[in-house]
């Protein structure tokens, strides 16, 4: 399990308002349970289980750096194989609060219901440039592609058949799936949560994220439906949220397999409601493992 020492440290250096999780806490948004229990402010029911969690530190060369890798696989299920799905953070997050709305909770849930098949998740810090080389020597798409299955692989992790994301995330995820068509090596399933699609560029220039508006459009899945491939994407997203123009817009040219619009804003409330439909949507999609 990630320790309470390791939240604590995590939050000191970096602040709760730049963790990914702390982007949900406005209002009423209630913690993530995962991180109320890293933090000893609640415990977790009678009987109930956690997820495994596991951080190693690892060198990242197509970031030229050190990353935290982390891996969130349900308890008592046989890792050798197991299948996962990338989870890629949000804007100022990191891999340690990459899980939004419970999801550590809900994968336990439902595999222990067996009402999925066993699978796991894997997280990287991204940094903050849409999981793309706006840096010169920082990569984090090629580490998605290249150095990961490998880190995986070396654990004695299966295959990586899925990619998941939140805001960030989830424009990276889409990003991911158009670049693992492009190698002939398409996902079994795509899960943007509230996908960070902006149409207005000096919006996203915002974000100091991109060199310029044409390096923007040339990763922006708006404008590249169409190479996609064929992987089974679902989309949720709030109808007060941030981004729903531009995830309408996706909606109505992707047609994914899953389109939700439901009340909600940004925030951690929202990701709670859909969680359970998410791993759910990935679920049905799990590759066997390898033995």
């Amino acid at each position: 399990m990630v320790s309470r020492r390791s939240v604590l440290g995590a939050l000191g250096a970096a602040g709760l308002g730049a963790t990914g999780i702390a982007l949900g806490l406005h209002g009423n948004a209630p913690m993530s349970e995962a991180l109320r229990y890293a933090l000893g402010v609640a415990g977790p029911k009678p009987g109930g289980k956690r997820a495994v969690v596991k951080v190693d530190r690892v060198f990242s060369a197509a970031r030229g750096r050190e990353v935290d890798f982390l891996t969130m696989v349900p308890p008592g299920v046989p890792t050798r194989g197991l299948p996962m799905s990338i989870l890629l953070h949000g804007l100022h997050g990191s891999a340690r609060w990459a899980a939004v709305g419970g999801l550590p909770e809900v994968l336990v849930s439902a595999v222990g219901r067996g009402a999925v098949p066993p699978f796991g998740f894997v997280a990287v810090d991204g940094g903050d440039h849409y999981w793309h080389e706006n840096v010169p020597g920082d990569d984090p798409m090629e580490m998605l592609l290249e150095e990961v299955p490998r880190w995986l692989a070396e654990r004695g992790f299966g295959p990586v058949f899925a990619c998941t994301g939140a805001s960030m995330g989830g424009f990276g995820a889409l990003v991911y799936a158009r670049r693992r068509h492009q190698r002939r090596e398409a996902l079994r399933a795509v899960a943007a949560m509230a996908p960070g699609l902006l149409t207005s560029w000096p919006e996203m220039a915002k974000r100091k994220a991109f060199a310029d508006q044409a390096q923007w459009a040339s990763l922006d899945p708006l404008r590249h439906v169409d190479e996609l491939g064929p992987t089974p994407i679902g989309v949720w997203i709030g109808d007060r949220d941030r981004f729903i123009v531009g995830t309408r817009r996706f909606i109505a040219a992707a047609r994914p397999a899953v389109a939700s619009v439901i009340p909600g804003g940004h925030d951690d409330v929202f990701y709670h409601k859909v969680t359970p439909d998410v791993v759910r949507f990935l679920g049905r999609r799990v590759s066997t493992p390898r033995s």
